[in-house]
Parts: structure tokens; C-alpha cells; sequence
């Protein structure tokens, strides 16, 4: 099968969409079909085409200037020009548009080429906008999001919260399929190197999945602990000084440990290093970084709302809590450390899980259904599988900023 993925906006390596991307494309090459990744050139010294170690080609579109921009909606037009001349003598089977801008050149392009369009979100505007009270009717962003929605021949909604929310929005419920974010099983594994650590348990979470008052609800909980340290790793957007300073007043300011951004080749020894691994957003749409602790064997402690409340079976591979309970928390991740056997049946739950269920292979298998459903048709090929070697570089060999929010 010939796929398009579609990234409207160079979000390629960014932390959310990147990996998802990257991994997904792999997997696809892997079994056999031919991936090409369209995304806005925003760098004049990139090559307009790479074919990538892992199989996939990526496509630098020429839509606006070879710049980092911070709002390329304007330029989607240019991007749609692209790909309707890309597409004219040889058109793909599938379009997968990642993200709502994504979404919107999918649906647009490929109706002019009469190719069905699958659709993943990655997270939707509605969720985040009710989160802060405000009218998710009035954003422009929403309202492209419930457009595509209804005229993508597909939706691989990231969790049965997003299938959920686009019900509400008035999108068929006969055209949505769950597919879960995957990890990469061979990389995130419990064997390999650990990062360096001291006595005390370690607790671990990632500032990325956090909005700031995320994470000092979060520090507040940890200060109900003794004998246990937290790293915080990724960048603090927002306020780091309010948030040191927060521990400092709460007593813990020497056990809260904030490293900063971690490369994601690194997450792995880091993840290794710890006795607990919290994710405990108020809004999670991919579960990502649980998915990649749970394949590294380390125990989970995760709030219940998005696509946690998929990944994380509680009790079996981790432990949940619900949404806003900084006492719910304190108590589940005590009790977790305070018991070897639990800790240790977690991990091998949660790698068990994540090996049969969230490995990118059968993540690309969903995947598949869901271009089937959608209509697209796998024509004869005499391609084979695409063999992986492992290379030390990125997943598209190129530095590339920003998302789509």
C-alpha cells in the first residue's frame, strides 16, 4: 500500500508527535508498504527528500518560508498545492493526517484526488479549552477539528476519551477506531544501562506532560514522602523559579531534582533508574511516556484521565488515581514504594502488556484496519519487508522545532 503521512506543521521531532510519527512510519515500512511523511520544510539546508534509515522517505514541502513559524496555517494552501502536483501522476492508497492542521490539508487534498483520509488528532482543542473554562465553539482550531472529523473518511482517535469527545462533537461513531499511541520494545527495554542514582527511592516524572500547576500539585503530593528523591525531567515551560521555590517551602527543595530536557535516547536508562514513575497530568492524549516506562519495567503511578485510563490496567500494571487528589497520589505512590513484591509484579505486568499490546508492529496492525475501514485498497506489490538497522541517528536525521498544538 502507497501511504501519505501528512505533518502540515514540522512537528516531526517534537516531543508529543515525533516519535509517534517516526515509529509508526517504521513499522509500516516494515511490513511491507511504501511511507512517504510530508511535512513544511522550515530549514534551507535541509534535502528536499530523505530516505530515512528505517525505511520511510520524507518529503521537505516548500509551504511558506524555509523558516521555524510559529503560525504556518496561513501557508497550508501551499502546502496543499504540493501535494495535489505530488500526487497527480502517481496518487497514494491512504492519506494519515497527524494533527488538526494536518487534518485539514488531508481532507482538502485528498479530495481532489479521491483518496481516502484517516485521521489522528493527537489531541483535540475541545478537551483543553473545557479544562480552562473557556468556549471551545469559538476557536477556530475546534471548529476545523469537528470539520475534519466529519469528512475524513476515518478516525484513529488516540484513546476511547478522544473517540468520546468526538461523538459529543457530532462525528460518526461508525468511522472512529481506537489506536493507541505504541513504544519502541527494542529500545525501551528492562535490560540495558541505568542512570546513575543515590540511596534514596527515586521517583520519576516529565515536566512535558505537565502544565505548570500539574506539577506543583504534584510536588505537594511528593512532600508527603520521606526517603525518596524526584527528578523532574524535560523543560519547564513555565515558571521554574515559582516551582523551586515551592519546594523549597514545603521542605523537599534538596529531593526535588529538576534536569532539565532529556534526549529521548536517554529516557531509557533514566526510566530504568527508577522505583516509580508518575504521570499524573489532568489531561493526558497519548500516554506515551507510560507506555515507554511500563516497557522498561518501572512501576506506574498515573491520574485516570485520557489515554492513561487505556494504558494503565489498575492494579495489575500500575496504579490509578483519580484527577486533581494530590492526597490519592501521596497515598498510592507511599504504598508502592513501601512494597517490593508490588513494585516488582507490576513491572513484569506492565511490560507484558506493552509488549503484546502497544509494540509498534501492532500498532501499525491497527493502523491497517483502520485504512482498510477507511476504504483504502492494498494493490499487488512484489516489495518486501523493510529490514531495520539500527543507526544512532534521529528518526529523520534533521533538527526540526515547534507543534501543532
Amino acid at each position: 500500500m502507497k501511504i501519505a503521512m501528512v505533518s502540515a506543521h514540522p512537528s516531526l521531532l517534537d516531543e508529543a508527535r515525533g516519535p509517534h510519527i517516526a515509529g509508526l512510519s517504521s513499522a509500516l515500512s516494515r511490513h511491507g508498504h511504501d511511507v512517504t511523511v510530508y511535512t513544511r520544510r522550515d530549514d534551507p539546508d535541509v534535502p528536499s527528500r530523505v530516505r530515512t534509515d528505517r525505511g520511510y522517505e520524507v518529503v521537505h514541502v516548500p509551504a511558506g518560508p524555509a523558516t521555524p513559524l510559529a503560525d504556518p496555517l496561513s501557508h497550508t494552501g501551499a502546502f496543499i498545492s504540493f501535494l495535489l502536483q505530488e500526487w497527480a501522476a502517481s496518487p497514494p492508497d491512504v492519506v494519515h493526517g497527524h494533527g488538526w492542521m494536518s487534518g485539514m490539508v488531508s481532507v482538502l487534498g485528498g479530495r481532489r484526488v479521491r483518496v481516502p483520509v484517516v485521521q489522528t488528532f493527537h489531541s483535540l482543542a475541545a478537551v483543553g479549552q473545557r479544562r480552562r473554562g473557556s468556549d471551545a465553539g469559538r476557536d477556530e482550531r475546534g471548529r476545523i477539528e469537528v470539520l475534519v472529523g466529519k469528512e475524513a473518511a476515518h478516525i484513529a482517535a488516540a484513546s476511547s476519551a478522544e473517540m468520546a469527545e468526538l461523538i459529543r462533537a457530532g462525528v460518526d461513531r461508525a468511522k472512529i477506531s481506537v489506536v493507541s499511541s505504541g513504544v519502541d520494545i527494542d529500545r525501551f527495554t528492562p535490560e540495558g544501562a541505568a542512570a546513575g542514582r543515590g540511596r534514596l527511592y527515586r521517583v520519576v516524572t516529565t515536566a512535558s506532560l505537565l502544565p505548570h500547576r500539574d506539577i506543583k500539585a504534584f510536588i505537594t503530593a511528593f512532600s508527603g514522602l520521606d526517603d525518596a528523591e524526584l527528578v523532574i525531567a524535560g523543560r519547564l515551560a513555565d515558571h521554574p523559579a515559582q516551582l523551586r521555590e515551592h519546594a523549597e517551602r514545603l521542605g523537599v527543595g534538596d529531593r526535588v531534582v529538576f534536569v532539565g530536557a532529556v534526549a529521548h535516547s536517554a529516557m531509557p536508562a533514566l526510566l530504568r533508574s527508577a522505583d516509580a514513575v508518575v504521570c499524573a497530568p489532568s489531561h493526558e492524549p497519548s500516554g506515551a511516556v507510560a507506555l515507554e516506562a511500563m516497557a522498561c519495567g518501572a512501576p506506574i503511578v498515573a491520574t485516570a484521565v485520557g489515554a492513561l485510563a487505556d494504558v494503565v490496567v489498575n492494579g495489575v500494571t500500575g496504579l490509578l488515581v483519580p484527577p486533581g487528589e494530590p492526597e490519592s497520589l501521596s497515598r498510592a505512590l507511599r504504598s508502592l514504594l513501601l512494597d517490593d513484591t508490588l513494585r516488582s509484579q507490576l513491572a513484569v505486568a506492565g511490560r507484558d502488556r506493552v509488549t503484546a499490546r502497544y509494540s509498534w508492529s501492532r500498532v501499525a496492525e491497527d493502523v491497517l484496519r483502520a485504512y482498510t475501514r477507511a476504504g483504502a485498497q492494498k494493490p499487488p506489490t512484489t516489495k518486501g519487508p523493510f529490514i531495520h538497522h539500527r543507526s544512532t541517528k534521529g528518526p529523520f536525521m534533521h533538527n526540526v522545532s515547534s507543534s501543532e498544538g
